[in-house]
């Protein structure tokens, strides 16, 4: 996921860099996406809190969360 990471925020600085309507919009998705992923990973380390899960357990949860949306937005901006 380290390296998926990368290669998005360097996409997205790029498509950014760019201007225009694509670079604005892709600025306000970043956002709204960070928001709505932290969102999401609060609730997948809650469900498995909840469940009992070890701490470890959890934070894969919380983490696999985070590694899915990046993982579709390298694909997303590779385009």
């Amino acid at each position: 996921m380290c390296w998926e990471a990368q290669t998005v925020m360097f996409l997205r600085g790029l498509r950014m860099a760019q201007g225009g309507a694509k670079g604005r919009a892709e600025a306000q998705r970043m956002i709204t996406e960070k928001v709505a992923a932290l969102a999401e990973a609060q609730v997948a380390a809650t469900m498995a809190t909840l469940k009992g899960s070890k701490k470890h357990r959890v934070a894969k949860k919380a983490l696999a969360v985070y590694a899915g949306r990046v993982r579709r937005n390298r694909r997303r901006l590779s385009k």
